[in-house]
């Protein structure tokens, strides 16, 4: 049995490590290829481009992992069949159950390997590859509206809620633009502070540079528009004894607040920067301020479930391995896995939008590609083994 074990796994393991490093200079070509546009600008050179092009491989890497152990392990077991060798294996007692624990167990490998690469290497390498296009090109555009975040306190005067509008981040966490709008337990806005930059101290405090802070003032009969579409300047609509207190400029304003570095740079940083414990803490702190977290429920249970796809993908190629030589060449195989490849990358895809569409649950969004083709590889497998 070790000597089966041990044939499988290197002629396995060899044959992913290839088409693992066949992928990655794939994404690494196009990738440079697409950052030549960008070189000779804001004093960006050929070897910034090749770092950061470098940086986004982990990224690659997890993506590409279970396609490549599918495709691997279909060429493996594809050319032990053609020669004969698989066959030879089963006269001498490699049951389907046994072949099938095998596989199961190199493919709970694979998915160690993709967990490990997706929730440390990966979002430390991208988080690395976007504070140095940041460092190029002054700093990381976060849209026409920036990003919200939201926060709350009790505070001796009352319950305060805050609205926070981040316009860009910087390199080594300084925040650029930052609004925020202050409100009372009934929705009126109490103060606005305005800073060009903001820098997220460990114990949670914003210390603002550039300064300036408008108070509104007035009785119950002040009334705030609030934060006009969403991305607009906050302005405040008053009437009776209330009254705009003159603008106040400070050079710099420490504001204290719950936000932590973490929190902010979550909410400020691409989705593929979070690992799933990350993903997890930032979904709690949306539900705790009411915010919409349904993209990010369904991006942590997709998180959460792909490593199992390598799981899947060994599954999907082992009735391969019972598909005799005549019914097909090892090409041919292969360009079957890569297409089943596709399109499970594509239906993985299409069930998140989906998901998110029609509101559906969001672990069973990230699970329903992978149970149904894990039930199409048991099904396939057990037809093969019966008739076969």
């Amino acid at each position: 049995m070790k000597t089966v074990r041990r044939l499988f796994y290197a002629d396995i393991l060899t044959a992913v490590m290839f088409v693992g490093l066949a992928f990655l200079s794939l994404f690494y070509f196009i990738d440079f290829v697409d950052e030549l546009g960008d070189v000779g600008t804001n004093g960006y050179t050929f070897p910034m481009a090749a770092l950061y092009t470098l940086l986004l491989l982990p990224a690659h890497l997890y993506e590409v992992t279970p396609i490549a152990v599918l495709i691997g392990t279909i060429y493996a077991l594809s050319r032990l069949a053609q020669s004969s060798e698989y066959t030879i294996l089963r006269t001498g007692g490699l049951g389907p159950g046994r072949a099938l624990s095998l596989l199961a167990t190199l493919g709970l490998a694979f998915g160690v390997l993709t967990y490990v690469v997706g929730d440390y290497l990966a979002p430390f390498s991208e988080s690395q590859a976007t504070r140095l296009k940041a460092s190029v090109k002054g700093g990381l555009r976060l849209g026409r509206s920036g990003a919200w975040l939201k926060d709350h306190a009790i505070t001796p005067e009352g319950e305060r809620s805050y609205s926070i509008n981040v316009g860009s981040a910087g390199s080594r966490g300084l925040l650029h633009d930052i609004r925020i709008f202050e409100f009372d337990a009934d929705g009126r806005l109490l103060r606005r502070i305005g800073a060009a930059d903001a820098q997220v101290e460990p114990n949670s405090a914003w210390r603002l540079s550039d300064v300036s802070i408008t108070h509104w003032i007035g009785g119950p009969d002040a009334a705030a528009s609030g934060v006009a579409g969403g991305a607009g300047a906050a302005t405040a609509k008053v009437t009776g004894e209330a009254a705009e207190a003159p603008e106040e400029k400070l050079a710099t304003y420490n504001w204290h607040s719950t936000l932590s570095a973490a929190v902010v740079a979550a909410a400020v940083l691409p989705v593929g920067n979070m690992s799933t414990v990350e993903l997890f803490r930032y979904i709690g702190h949306l539900a705790s301020n009411e915010q919409a977290a349904a993209s990010y429920q369904i991006q942590f249970w997709k998180r959460a479930l792909y490593p199992f796809a390598c799981l899947v993908m060994v599954g999907l190629a082992l009735p391969f391995a019972y598909l005799h030589a005549r019914a097909g060449g090892v090409s041919l195989k292969v360009f079957g896995g890569v297409m089943l490849g596709i399109s499970f990358v594509l239906l993985n895809n299409v069930a998140g939008h989906l998901g998110l569409l029609r509101n559906w649950t969001p672990w069973i969004v990230a699970a329903t590609p992978s149970a149904l083709y894990l039930l199409l590889s048991m099904a396939a497998f057990s037809w093969l083994v019966r008739y076969r």
